[in-house]
């Protein structure tokens, strides 16, 4: 009896050690990136008040960390220039070792379907070229994480995901949007990619917003509860920030890329101090100052079909929200909606577009496009002459001299479709016979349209030279 005794113990205290055992979040992982030539934080759990030693192989200097009472420990790494395969090695009186992994750039890419939006494209919602493209997707240089979908009332501490290299099968699963972003900084910079989506489909921009930040918009429902969460779920004030966000906070990196806004359509009128207040709060809690932030502005799209209307004012507050923003960069998508389909199957042109004002803003790439943006009106006669900046190389229209999705209006505010538009030089000139003495003109500010207003191969976005209060 003493001996089986015995035996109970030796194997109770072999699984209380088995259960101690250094435990990481799932992002620290095989085959990861960490972001070169940084203090990258590196965190996870033991027993508390042990102490940790984490060895890059990179450099094989070696680091020490004490776990806090809640067995958490902390401590910051740094990285050489791009480079690996390497290893990292965690021993607390166990030994952990991470393999293949990788240091370079290192994004985080968030937002709503179509941000989430996977390479295989949704039920009957393909995305254009996919085919074509799971063909010669292989990098083993090129990394992916997905953060499983998860709402909470408060922040939990990891995210469920795994990285993997780039092949067929983990680009099919992985957010298009970011693959073809990532896809372009590989071939342009030569330097591993490692890109972390957090995406909800449906997901309203204040979900991704901690309580304290929501405070300064009244409008915003201030007080959730776990009912709220549970109904609400992506839609829900703060409850993507504590359940996609809050795990992954302080993890090294970049910058960040965003595609949402569809969601926040019917609440358009204070879009862009909302999305400029989550930013700031962003950059607080990464404690890495001002990290780039490049988003996508939304596609066109008939919303008539799902009962909203006026898109074309949140496209304004995104445009808008560039001014608000340090650092900050939006990709114009006028050309690439879906008349009948708020996800378009355009993604390449999405992610190769947030590519470009990462590559020439953040790693100073020259000789890339600009988008061209609306800067001022002036009335001569009954003529519009409307300028833009930005705009070295000239607007054009797409599709000919001439463009239908031009409006003018007068002191009575009626708009009325233009008789004739042309442009020359970075200028473009709009009559409307029924409107003498103009006072306001538009472009492509509706719901749905093609853009036709172009700058050295880019969309300029829609805009309007009024201030009017409009009709809802």
């Amino acid at each position: 009896m003493k001996r089986l005794t015995c035996v109970i113990c030796v194997l109770c205290g072999c699984l209380l050690t088995a259960q101690s055992k250094i435990k990481l979040p799932q992002f620290f992982s095989d085959n990861m990136v960490l972001q070169q030539q940084s203090e990258c934080n590196i965190w996870g759990w033991t027993d508390a008040g042990k102490t940790v030693s984490i060895r890059g192989s990179w450099d094989g200097k070696t680091y020490q960390a004490k776990a806090d009472h809640n067995g958490r420990f902390e401590v910051k790494v740094l990285t050489p220039a791009a480079g690996g395969p390497y290893t990292v090695a965690f021993n607390d009186g166990d030994l952990l070792q991470l393999n293949n992994v990788m240091v370079g750039e290192v994004w985080i890419c968030s937002g709503q379907s179509n941000m989430e939006m996977q390479m295989k494209g949704f039920k009957q919602q393909p995305v254009e070229g996919t085919t074509e493209e799971l063909l010669r997707c292989k990098d083993s240089q090129l990394r992916l994480f997905t953060v499983k979908r998860h709402v909470s009332l408060t922040p939990v501490d990891d995210a469920t995901g795994q990285w993997n290299e780039a092949n067929t099968a983990s680009v099919r699963d992985f957010s298009a949007t970011a693959y073809y972003f990532g896809r372009a900084l590989r071939q342009t910079l030569g330097v591993p990619v490692g890109l972390i989506s957090t995406s909800f489909g449906g997901s309203a921009c204040e979900a991704w917003m901690k309580a304290d930040w929501l405070k300064a918009f009244p409008k915003v429902r201030q007080t959730i509860t776990e009912a709220d969460v549970k109904k609400l779920q992506q839609r829900c004030p703060t409850a993507l920030y504590n359940g996609q966000l809050a795990p992954l906070v302080g993890y090294g990196m970049r910058g960040v890329i965003w595609y949402q806004g569809e969601d926040n359509v019917p609440r358009y009128d204070f879009y862009a101090p909302l999305l400029a207040r989550m930013v700031e709060g962003w950059r607080t809690e990464w404690q890495q100052g001002p990290f780039p932030f490049y988003y996508c502005q939304i596609a066109p799209y008939d919303y008539s079909l799902i009962d909203w209307k006026d898109s074309q004012y949140l496209r304004e507050q995104q445009m808008k929200a560039e001014a608000l923003i340090p650092n900050s960069r939006m990709a114009v998508l006028m050309d690439a909606g879906l008349e009948y389909g708020i996800h378009p199957r355009k993604k390449r042109q999405a992610g190769e577009r947030l590519a470009l004002l990462a590559l020439a803003n953040t790693y100073d790439v020259k000789g890339l496009p600009e988008f061209a943006r609306y800067k001022e009106v002036e009335f001569k006669g009954d003529t519009c002459v409307v300028s833009f900046d930005r705009s070295r190389e000239w607007v054009y229209f797409e599709n000919g001299t001439t463009s239908p999705n031009f409006q003018v209006a007068g002191n009575d505010r009626v708009f009325h479709p233009a008789t004739k538009v042309w442009v020359s030089r970075n200028r473009v000139y709009v009559i409307c016979d029924k409107v003498r003495q103009p006072a306001a003109v538009r472009y492509a500010f509706n719901d749905w349209v093609v853009g036709d207003l172009m700058h050295d191969g880019l969309p300029v976005s829609s805009f309007r030279t009024d201030n009017w209060e409009e009709k809802r």
